[in-house]
């Protein structure tokens, strides 16, 4: 029996049992209802609503605070001798990596594609909304992180969720907090091995083979896939193993370099066609407010860029969380506030600079999916850099393997967490989760298992309900922690230490 008839067998075996499942989970998570002529999905309008909730109770802290965010950031604030793995800056490029990914290639291209060129405006404002959304949710995570006797440390949701409800509500919140832990934890791991591992390989090796000769090409066969995945697996087995001081270290050199390729390769597409930019402009803003041919109109447009935008930054879900709680720092609120710009550099910026390619180049194949063509959003992008550059199609799979590797390396710690805090911390089941996950790697190039993909993408969402529901109940601890963070940015400016701005001087009226 062949390697290809094995692997569709097992395709289709795990359709099978799993379809059923997948299909009644994505209908409840994924849930919608009529809007204006148009289905807004409950779990987008959850993830709209926390923004909007916590950028006006922290005071437009995205805005206001951005500079200071920058500073953090450049290790201004830097202290010595504070607990933790990873500076500031690479627990940014570690938690931009797992977020950062072929959504934002092929997922802006299907949204400008449905919603039309305004959808790129409201996916902005969604992006805006949901850093104040990761500043909470991270402040909570180094809050209430767990630092081992080795140094080593974990956070996430899975921490702070059972410790942030026991410190306020006692033992009613002690019992609620670890059962939600305990789901948090299944969520993570199961969307990581599926979601974060499996797809990515799945797609970065389809978009390889597509520029190397197709199935007939040198990587086309089982073979070529087999051999792909291992060699994936090998380069992921190795940084795993070094923790998340190797992920970072990774990462942080992919992400620059995977979003310099990225922008720059936008920019080039831009500026030959710079005539075009104003009327691109013009689009997207009148897209947004008088969209032509978009189911249920402004409704539409801006639930298509909101569900983008969610979909694409993460803000909410809890995951970013565990990469920014192995931050070196004494104050939570200084990650909080660097963990904002995660959704500005992933949505604003790399969303929008794909959106604004692909609505100034104006290519056929975007035409025909608005027209209703069945056609893939990665093809839509390619297709849009090809007007200017015939050859990148080449540079995109080298962006497209930067955004994966980088995206399975940090789901592979986030997962990691996940599993620990399921079974324990000791050697075995470390060893055991890390041979399991880069199994996965391999069996990425070869199956596709999209009801499974499926599957995992229904669970790490339904993790947004638990999530919020305990940001809101814990946001009075992160307001405290940025009244403290914000009173030490003011004494190290006052002794001379540090330059900045007067409104970083200003405290926040903490009311519980």
């Amino acid at each position: 029996m062949s390697l290809d008839s094995v692997t569709q067998s097992v395709d289709d075996a795990v359709s099978g049992f799993f379809e059923p499942i997948a299909k009644w989970l994505g209908e409840v998570v994924f849930y919608a209802v009529p809007v204006g002529g148009t289905d807004l999905p409950l779990i987008v309008a959850w993830l709209v609503v926390a923004g909007l909730v916590f950028t006006g109770w922290f005071g437009f802290v995205q805005l206001r605070k951005f500079r200071l965010a920058v500073d953090v950031v450049r290790g201004k604030y830097d202290e010595k001798g504070s607990a933790g793995e990873v500076n500031h800056f690479q627990a940014l490029t570690a938690a931009v990596s797992g977020t950062v990914g072929l959504g934002n290639i092929a997922g802006v291209a299907v949204a400008v594609s449905i919603g039309g060129p305004g959808a790129t405006f409201w996916m902005i404002l969604c992006g805006l909304l949901g850093m104040a959304t990761k500043f909470v949710e991270v402040t909570l995570g180094v809050k209430y992180r767990e630092v081992h006797a080795d140094g080593t440390v974990s956070g996430g949701p899975m921490h702070y969720l059972p410790k942030g409800l026991t410190e306020r509500f006692g033992k009613n919140g002690r019992t609620l907090g670890k059962v939600l832990a305990v789901l948090a934890s299944f969520m993570i791991l199961f969307f990581g091995l599926f979601g974060g591992n499996l797809f990515q390989v799945n797609q970065s090796y389809a978009q390889l083979v597509s520029v190397t000769g197709g199935e007939d090409g040198a990587l086309g066969s089982s073979a070529g896939a087999l051999f792909f995945g291992i060699l994936v697996a090998a380069v992921v087995g190795v940084v795993l193993l070094g923790g998340i001081r190797s992920i970072a270290n990774a990462t942080s050199r992919l992400v620059p370099a995977m979003a310099g390729i990225y922008i720059v390769a936008c920019l080039v597409v831009i500026l030959v066609n710079v005539t075009a930019v104003p009327d691109a402009v013009v689009s997207i803003v009148e897209g947004a407010f008088n969209p032509e041919g978009v189911a249920g109109g402004v409704l539409g447009a801006l639930i298509i860029g909101f569900k983008r935008a969610a979909f694409s930054n993460e803000a909410g879900l809890g995951s970013a969380p565990i990469a920014h709680s192995a931050v070196k720092t004494k104050h939570p609120a200084s990650e909080g506030l660097v963990a904002l710009l995660e959704p500005f550099i992933d949505t604003v910026v790399i969303c929008t600079m794909t959106a604004l390619t692909i609505v100034i180049a104006n290519p056929a194949s975007w035409g025909e999916a608005r027209a209703g063509e069945d056609i893939g959003g990665v093809t839509i992008t390619s297709d849009a850099f090809e007007t200017v550059l015939p050859w990148f199609p080449y540079i995109l799979t080298v962006a497209v393997l930067l955004f994966a590797i980088s995206t399975v390396l940090t789901w592979g710690y986030y997962g990691l967490k996940a599993w620990t805090y399921l079974f324990g911390r000791s050697r075995f089941s470390e060893i055991t989760y890390k041979v399991v996950y880069t199994v996965f790697a391999v069996a990425g190039s070869l199956l596709t298992l999209q009801t499974l993909i499926d599957l995992a993408d229904a669970v790490l969402f339904s993790l947004a309900v638990i999530n919020i529901i305990g940001l809101y109940l814990l946001a009075p601890v992160v307001k405290r922690e940025l009244n403290t963070f914000l009173e030490f940015v003011r004494t190290r400016k006052a002794g001379g230490s540090a330059d900045g701005d007067d409104d970083d001087q200003e405290s926040v009226k903490t009311t519980v």
